[in-house]
């Protein structure tokens, strides 16, 4: 049984999203009467004649990005806040990701613009500095050029951040496998994702302090993926990052994977769901809803931006998938499961 049929939703979601990649697509959402403003007293009353603007550009449609984006609607219905989006998916493109940013560089009406992912945070951040940006899924914002520092920014950027506070997955794989039987980790990634660098280089870290060597294979776009998997036949599991261009083609990965027996871990749950062995990550959709909560502050409650500091979530979870396990020759300890969030399968 699926653990969350939300993720069920969202590939319809996902679904709408791609067919109106482009263009662009107004949609009223959220819930009852508008909140009282302070940051534009003027035409937010109770009555609620006028919703905010919020447009949101998410690099690509993959479950985990759509999480990010339905948790912050969500968030914002709950808080009965009345919103109008326009919603573009770049579709992993960085010349769409330019464009996009420039089209709401160009159009003062919105309010608050979210950026999904590291390419469109950056896109907008570069060309937007007259309202307040959000941005999310980002690993490291601040060696991304989003914002100078943890700190407050004091410009019109903040957001919030999926960077893993328990570390890298070396730990949990080796829980799971062995500690004799990891020797080398494979890391598939995207060589023009910065947070996807950063994400290498922390796991090399965690990995050379537990003993076990990293192979990498770099890719630079969607078709490179199968050459870019089968370059770690040799290695004793593969780990997948939050890369965009590897989670939306991550079939492809567990298919190698199953086929010769080489566990593939992942980074968040609804890869876990689409058949990655295990993560310990945090919740993309609660990700979402504290980006949400950063909104509110800044559209009802008149906060500037540049006062709130990026936010790190530190609450994480393990989700565990016995039947995937099945497929790579693996049992997944009494142990393991036992401290497991959510034990789903494929």
């Amino acid at each position: 049984m699926k653990t969350r049929s939300r993720i069920a939703a969202l590939a319809v979601v996902a679904a709408a999203a791609v067919a109106l990649t482009g263009c662009g697509t107004n949609e009223p959402a959220g819930g009852g009467s508008k909140t009282p403003d302070a940051g534009r007293s003027a035409d937010a009353g109770a009555q609620g004649a006028e919703a905010y603007k919020i447009a949101i550009t998410q690099y690509l449609a993959h479950p985990s990005l759509d999480l990010i984006t339905q948790g912050f609607k969500d968030g914002l219905a709950e808080k009965n806040v009345q919103v109008e989006y326009t919603y573009d998916d770049a579709q992993g493109d960085p010349n769409n990701t330019a464009t996009i940013a420039g089209k709401y560089a160009a159009d003062a009406s919105f309010d608050l613009i979210l950026a999904v992912a590291t390419p469109s945070a950056q896109a907008v951040v570069n060309q937007v500095g007259d309202r307040p940006v959000l941005f999310a899924g980002v690993t490291d914002p601040v060696d991304a050029g989003l914002v100078p520092s943890w700190e407050p920014s004091g410009t019109n950027v903040t957001g919030t951040s999926d960077l893993n506070p328990e570390g890298y997955p070396a730990a949990l794989i080796q829980e799971i496998l062995g500690v004799d039987k990891v020797k080398t980790i494979g890391y598939l990634y995207s060589l023009g994702e910065k947070n996807s660098v950063v994400q290498l280089n922390m796991l090399q870290a965690e990995a050379e302090a537990l003993g076990i060597e990293v192979k990498e294979s770099g890719i630079t776009n969607a078709s490179e993926l199968t050459a870019g998997v089968q370059a770690l036949a040799d290695v004793d599991a593969i780990y997948v990052g939050t890369d965009n261009t590897v989670v939306e083609g991550i079939e492809q990965v567990v298919a190698f994977g199953q086929e010769n027996k080489i566990p593939v871990f992942v980074a968040d749950a609804a890869s876990v769901e689409r058949g990655g062995l295990a993560t310990r990550g945090i919740d993309y959709y609660e990700l979402g809803k504290r980006t949400a909560e950063q909104a509110y502050e800044i559209l009802v409650n008149g906060a500037d931006p540049g006062s709130i500091a990026p936010l790190q979530v530190t609450d994480t979870q393990i989700v565990a998938n016995p039947e995937a396990a099945e497929q790579y020759g693996v049992t997944i300890p009494e142990s393991v499961l036992a401290d497991a969030t959510q034990v789903t399968t494929s």
